[in-house]
């Protein structure tokens, strides 16, 4: 591929010329090196987390006392209660769990492992006992035996509180969750108000399991939906989006406001559930009626532009048939992410549960956590952040290598041959640095606008309006420049594949041909993100309504703030990753659009690289002469009048 600069031909002094795929070289070297090191880090993290961390405590569960449930354990000095065979005791059982209390990041109530959890209720100490008679699984602290539940005086503490709640084990995690209304609303009211954010999860995704699973296939079949209409757009199917999206924005606003009626003028409104459910529903209400207005506005004003809009998607779609395994990137895309999110919660589980064991009264154990954790913390935060953005610069970058391999070909007789793989290859053995230097950017953003936002949150009930205010200009300018370095980064990674520059080089150039061209073009590229992103809000709101349906049949049971959130941080997530495809190819044609017409002039020297269709559509959005009014007819200057002289091919 590497061939020799003369074909291209500047005067002295003049600034480097675009090259498409003429020249290419290792680029950024020094940040994969880095990169490397970095990797070798979590590596040592890694390590560290399986020698000194226990996640089975976490996940399989342990009692008060030291012991892991499910497996046999080694006693730990001075708690005369550990070190017990819990083989047969797979459950957490919590004495009083209708009256937990949280203390830093523990449950303030004595745990045990059980057989199985009571799933009736136990109204005497008459019925514990036969329950453990019968069932083998003993309710109360180990050193009573239950001979003497009826009989000993210390069993009103050594025994649960009366009565106990009937209650079921949660799977995979082995927790007994109380059932009744009552207990069940005190008993999640701990783990959602206080600041274990990881019980706050689990307790969001027990309320309403068999919903959150049956919604998320709902939001992927509606993804697969969505794309299938982007890759064979019609104006008429456009229009019919455009209403459901209208309908489905305001079908939703209703449903929230009346359902946030329906709350308020309930009487039998006593449960902590219900009171929270009641606040989520109107904040649901107030940000879904402003994105409503807002979307509605942005409609009604790019209106007139959806018949350029269907034309430069169906170009689009023509760029995808030459290589149509791109829309299956997300597919591997995703599976990556998904292995390494698992791997990086593991190793997060590990280190949460690394430290040593402390005898405290009453022979109770608990763990203190190691010196130098906190930090080995934040080092696998920013692993997280920049593995994940990286793992997405490796498909932008591949993507965009196809659609520049494929753009700039002369014969189209003759299509390239499996250009993903071309630009697989020219990713891993070229320019591996510059996604690795693009990706980091991110982060660094990303990063301080998380602490901006946990001080917000920590500090808002300390300090007045201004501070506050001032956190929340932090957050939004952080926001803007993170929106900025995505669009930066995609349209370097582009302007890498097409001219084989390093990050920086590539970056600026693409500033800087962009913003040569005319703002109406660009109007009608961003009118095409408009629509992407619309198809992402269809996804969620259907989502989101769905969930409010199967949410609101249990109002007392559930509080189904946190399980509706994961539902739609997770439609949204799907709908991007099979719709960024789209939003990729468009942005690297347009780039690859510029590019043509800075290197060639339509003369027989030097012909454009796209296609009549390309060229009419073009000429049709009434941009070309616009584009080109400063240019000769034979020939392309750049700004400082050097003349580029034509490609050998």
């Amino acid at each position: 591929m590497p061939c020799s600069g003369a074909e291209y031909m500047v005067s002295a002094g003049a600034p480097r010329e675009w090259r498409p795929q003429i020249y290419r070289k290792r680029t950024d070297t020094a940040w994969l090196f880095l990169f490397f090191l970095f990797w070798t880090g979590l590596v040592f993290i890694m390590g560290y987390s399986v020698v000194a961390g226990a996640a089975g405590r976490l996940i399989f569960g342990y009692d008060s006392f030291g012991n892991v449930c499910g497996k046999k354990n080694s006693p730990v000095e001075g708690a005369p209660l550990s070190g017990q065979d819990m083989t047969l005791k797979k459950h957490v059982f919590f004495m009083n769990s209708c009256n937990l209390e949280v203390k830093g990041v523990r449950l303030d109530r004595t745990a045990l492992c059980v057989s199985s959890c009571p799933e009736e209720q136990l109204d005497s100490l008459e019925e514990v006992q036969l329950f453990a008679n019968t069932s083998g699984s003993f309710l109360c602290v180990y050193s009573l035996n239950s001979f003497n539940y009826t009989h000993s005086p210390k069993a009103d503490s050594l025994c649960p509180r009366l009565p106990v709640p009937p209650s079921k084990s949660f799977p995979l995690f082995n927790r007994c969750i109380p059932q009744t209304p009552e207990c069940y609303s005190l008993f999640a009211s701990v783990l959602i108000n206080d600041v274990d954010t990881l019980h706050r999860i689990l307790s969001g995704i027990m309320s309403g399991r068999d919903t959150v699973l049956g919604l998320c296939v709902l939001a992927l079949a509606l993804s697969l939906a969505v794309m299938f209409t982007f890759r064979f757009i019609t104006t008429l199917l456009v229009h019919i989006f455009i209403s459901l999206i209208i309908l489905g924005l305001s079908f939703v606003c209703g449903v929230l406001w009346w359902l946030y009626y329906d709350y308020t003028n309930d009487l039998s409104i006593e449960l902590d559930t219900e009171r929270e459910n009641m606040k989520c529903v109107l904040g649901f209400a107030i940000v879904s009626t402003v994105i409503t207005a807002v979307l509605l506005v942005l409609i009604f004003v790019l209106r007139k532009r959806i018949k350029l809009t269907v034309e430069l998607f169906q170009i689009t779609n023509k760029a995808i048939s030459s290589a149509p395994f791109l829309l299956f990137q997300p597919l591997w895309t995703f599976t990556i992410l998904i292995f390494f999110w698992v791997l990086w919660v593991a190793v997060l589980l590990s280190l949460g549960t690394a430290g040593t064991a402390q005898v405290m009264e009453g022979g109770q154990v608990e763990y203190k956590p190691l010196s130098g954790i906190r930090y080995m913390w934040w080092y696998h935060l920013i692993g997280l952040f920049w593995t994940s953005e990286f793992i997405l610069a490796c498909q932008q970058m591949t993507i965009a290598g196809a659609v520049v391999t494929c753009y700039f070909n002369r014969s189209q007789n003759d299509p390239p041959d499996r250009p993903i793989l071309s630009s697989l290859s020219i990713l891993f053995f070229y320019h591996q640095g510059t996604v690795v230097k693009g990706s980091f950017l991110i982060p660094v953003v990303q990063i301080p606008r998380i602490i901006v936002m946990y001080m917000h949150n920590a500090l808002k009930e300390q300090h007045g309006a201004l501070l506050r205010y001032l956190f929340r200009c932090c957050c939004g300018c952080f926001w803007c420049l993170d929106k900025y370095l995505l669009h930066l980064n995609q349209n370097a990674y582009t302007a890498t594949a097409i001219n084989g520059t390093d990050f920086c080089t590539s970056a600026k150039d693409a500033v800087k041909i962009l913003s040569k061209n005319s703002s109406h073009l660009k109007s009608i590229n961003c009118f095409g993100d408009f629509i992407i992103f619309l198809g992402k809000v269809l996804v969620v709101c259907f989502t989101v309504f769905g969930g409010l349906m199967a949410f609101n049949y249990n109002r007392a049971f559930q509080v189904w703030a946190v399980p509706l959130l994961l539902v739609a941080f997770f439609a949204y997530l799907v709908a991007h990753s099979f719709l960024s495809v789209f939003e990729t190819v468009l942005h690297a044609l347009f780039l690859c659009f510029t590019v043509d017409l800075e290197t060639n002039d339509g003369s027989s020297e030097k012909p454009y690289f796209m296609d009549q269709e390309f060229l009419s559509f073009v000429k049709r959005s009434n941009k070309l002469n616009n584009v080109r009014a400063p240019q000769g007819k034979d020939s392309l200057r750049n700004e400082e009048g050097t003349e580029l002289q034509a490609v050998v091919q």
